[in-house]
């Protein structure tokens, strides 16, 4: 495998690992609320409602990656470096310092009260390590949205298995009418045999 060849793949697994990872986060438990002598399990998607529609595009973009051409390639690197600073960005404050804000909507669905009166009801909030999991998921695909973005037009061509190749396609007989033959060889060239 040549370097340009790994280099692609070595974008697309990270990119799929850190979306995968964050996806796979989302839906662990992120913080243990302590509400009135119970504790209330809140999973990331709770605490970060936007994080498994971020981390299924970053699955998508990773997909798609490699099929793109160059100037795609660009643009989905630049969106994963997007992606992975905006995850980050809303997943640093639970991780660092969870406050009542990350617990409000479990703490809602479970009690029926919202508001300021959450903030007296919940006793402490404890971290799992899952928010740093996820941090750092998001991390990696911020990297591995600058590595596209630096190795991208290095990158193999993607296979072009179903172009047709008009120079070395053998045109059909430039006289005469044609048979059933020959109507379907231009079919498979991609010509339309009824002009």
């Amino acid at each position: 495998m040549s370097l340009r060849s790994r280099a692609r793949s070595l974008s697309v697994v990270a990119i799929l690992a850190a979306g995968g990872t964050g996806l796979i986060g989302s839906t662990q438990t992120w913080l243990v609320a302590h509400v009135a002598q119970e504790e209330l399990a809140v999973p990331g998607a709770s605490a970060v409602p936007v994080l498994q529609p971020l981390m299924l595009t970053a699955l998508a973009l990773g997909l798609v990656l490699s099929l793109v051409g160059p100037v795609l390639r660009h643009v989905l690197g630049a969106l994963a470096v997007l992606l992975g600073a905006v995850v980050a960005w809303l997943v640093a404050p639970v991780a660092v310092a969870p406050g009542v804000t990350a617990v409000a909507s479990a703490v809602t669905e479970r009690t029926g009260i919202a508001g300021e009166g959450i903030a007296d009801l919940v006793g402490r909030i404890d971290a799992t390590p899952w928010p740093w999991v996820t941090l750092a998921a998001s991390v990696i695909l911020v990297g591995a949205g600058g590595f596209v973005l630096a190795t991208a037009r290095a990158w193999p061509r993607s296979g072009r298995r179903y172009d047709t190749d008009r120079a070395s396609a053998a045109p059909a007989a430039a006289s005469g009418p044609l048979d059933a033959v020959d109507s379907w060889d231009e079919l498979s060239r991609g010509d339309d045999p009824t002009r």
